[in-house]
Parts: structure tokens; sequence; C-alpha cells
């Protein structure tokens, strides 16, 4: 499967499974979803448990919260990353604060799913990743897989869990791994190891990391489409990287980061949202408390830039090979 097909899997596996569980958003119903990552469920499963929403995404997670308290386990679709803003105060106020606020009476079980991310010159409104909003957020999880067989066991635990989560969908590599050059033919998942998903029900624990590549000289943390770009530009290179797919930033699977950079001594952190406030950020805060006495180089990060992410100099701000090998050079320097 493609990851499109792995995340309508995931969908199908969970609505056969429980009647609770309902999907919305703009278009998600008859049209299946702007990528399809919804096709067919509406045919298979009925209006009440698959259907379209107004365009408000204020609307979409305020009813999902109300759907959530009263039993059932809503997904929720915002179309892009970058048009969840006008649901922050539903998410930050209300959802993330639910079981709090109600001494856990009551819970709010939905999972937002939201494909986010550059890399298809989709321009300043198209492109964002604003996980790190998120993550600062107490009461919410974040998830982002990096492959359809991930992303299919991944969305299967979030929907099961029973606090808020936004699970967010790199559309860069929803057809295809991406191996950062922009200028080479683009590839399928057909025939990728990833790529061999169950049909049936299975699932990934929140909170647990992933050794794409074991290595002694560097630990590359990164998630999403950097997890290829990384896989890609160490192979090419030659570099006997440790490369750790976060697959979840919240909760975050510290005792893997911090078994890694204590056996390598080395630390390089690659994310494509902005650097100041970016996830990174914490990584980088974390790996710093954690590993000092074993570090043997300062820490680098490898982002996005401070800016809007510009369409007509995408490939200048996605973090691509040529940066991230001059960040690993810098560090083995050192």
């Amino acid at each position: 499967m493609n990851m499109i097909q792995a995340i309508n899997s995931a969908l199908d596996v969970m609505m056969g499974r429980d009647p609770d569980v309902v999907v919305m958003g703009e278009d998600v119903g008859f049209f299946g979803g702007v990528f399809r990552a919804t096709a067919g469920l509406q045919a298979k499963y009925g209006k009440n448990r698959v259907f379209d929403t107004p365009i408000t995404e204020c609307g979409i997670i305020g009813v999902a919260v109300g759907m959530g308290a009263y039993g059932l386990r809503p997904v929720p679709e915002i179309q892009f990353a970058d048009y969840i803003y006008p649901a922050l105060d539903q998410l930050v106020s209300e959802a993330a604060r639910l079981r709090y606020r109600s001494a856990g009476e009551f819970i709010a079980p939905m999972t937002v799913r939201s494909p986010f991310g550059g890399g298809i010159f989709g321009g300043q409104t198209h492109s964002q990743s604003p996980e790190g909003i998120f993550t600062h957020v107490s009461g919410i999880k974040t998830v982002i897989p990096s492959t359809p067989h991930d992303a299919k066991g991944l969305l299967i635990a979030a929907i099961e869990d029973n606090d808020p989560t936004l699970f967010f969908e790199p559309k860069r590599i929803y057809n295809g791994p991406f191996d950062g050059h922009y200028d080479r033919p683009a590839k399928s998942w057909a025939g990728h190891a990833d790529a061999q998903v169950p049909e049936g029900y299975y699932r990934i624990p929140l909170g647990k990391a992933r050794t794409v590549r074991e290595g002694e000289a560097l630990t590359i943390l990164c998630y999403g489409t950097m997890v290829h770009v990384v896989a890609s530009t160490v192979a090419e290179a030659d570099i006997d990287a440790e490369i750790i797919d976060l697959r979840t930033l919240v909760p975050l699977d510290i005792e893997a980061i911090e078994a890694s950079v204590r056996k390598t001594g080395r630390c390089l952190i690659v994310h494509e949202a902005t650097r100041t406030g970016g996830f990174g950020a914490e990584l980088s805060a974390l790996v710093q408390e954690r590993c000092f006495h074993h570090l043997e180089a300062p820490i680098e990060r490898v982002t996005g830039f401070d800016t809007p992410y510009p369409h007509s100099l995408e490939w200048a701000y996605f973090p691509g090979p040529i940066r991230i090998r001059e960040a690993i050079a810098k560090i083995l320097k050192d």
C-alpha cells in the first residue's frame, strides 16, 4: 500500500471494529477527501458515520469535542494543516483540557488527521508544519508517520487512545518516499519494504521510536518526510550514522534517543518546520540535559527558515541533502 491506502485501511478497520468511530471533515464523504484518504468509506458505513462538514475548522473540532464527551470516537480531518489555526481554541482550551478540568469524568478521544509539510509547491498556505505548536500544549498527543506500515499502525493506536491526538500526515510521501532530490523522477512505494501493510488490525504503540539505521558516527533525529531525505543523504555520503525516526513527538521515546546519543556522542536534528520554537529546540535541550557528558561535538539542527514557506524558493527552504551533508561534516569535524 501507499500511505493514502494505509490510512484508508486503518479507518476502515477501526470503523468495522467500533461503531462509535465516525469520520468527518470537508469533502471526506462522497468525494473521499482531497487526497482520497477516505474514499469508499461513506458508501460502506453510511452518511451518519462518514459525513461532510461546512468549511469551518473551529466548528469541526468543536463538534468532535462534544462527540468525544458523549462517548463517540471522532476522526475529524483538517484538509491541510495550514488551516488548523481557526480550530486552535477548541483544541487547546477544550479538547486538551477536558479530562483535567472534569477530573476524569469526561474525555475527548478524538484523532485529528491533517496533511502537512511541503515539497509539493503548495506555497505558504499549503506547506506548513505546525507540529511544534501542539507539542507545547499539555493534554494533546502528536503523531507523525513516515511509512505506510507505520501510518496504519499508529493511526489505529491513536483512534483507540482516550486522549486527543494530532495525526500529521506528510503529504510529500503519500505516494512514495522522497530522497530530497526534487530534480529526480518521483518514486513509488511499490516494492518498498515499509509498504508491506497487513490488511487487518495491528497497532504500533504511541511513544516508541524506530531505529531506521544503526550507526556509530552520529545520531540523527528526524520524523516524517525528513526520515527518507536523511536516509538517502547518509547512504549517498557513506556515513555511519544512526537514524532515529521519532514517529510520535508526544509522547516522546526519550529512552531511545538517550541510548543512541550516549553511544555515538554526536547528534543532528532535522525537521522541516521553522527553526525558532520548533520541536528540534526541545529535542536539543533534552539531549543536552541528558547526554552532556557523552557529547563530543555541539548539537546541530537543520530546519526550515524563520519565514513563510516560499513558493519560488521552495527547495532553498526545504532541508535537503546539501544542508544535511554540511551539518554532518561540521559535527564530525568537531
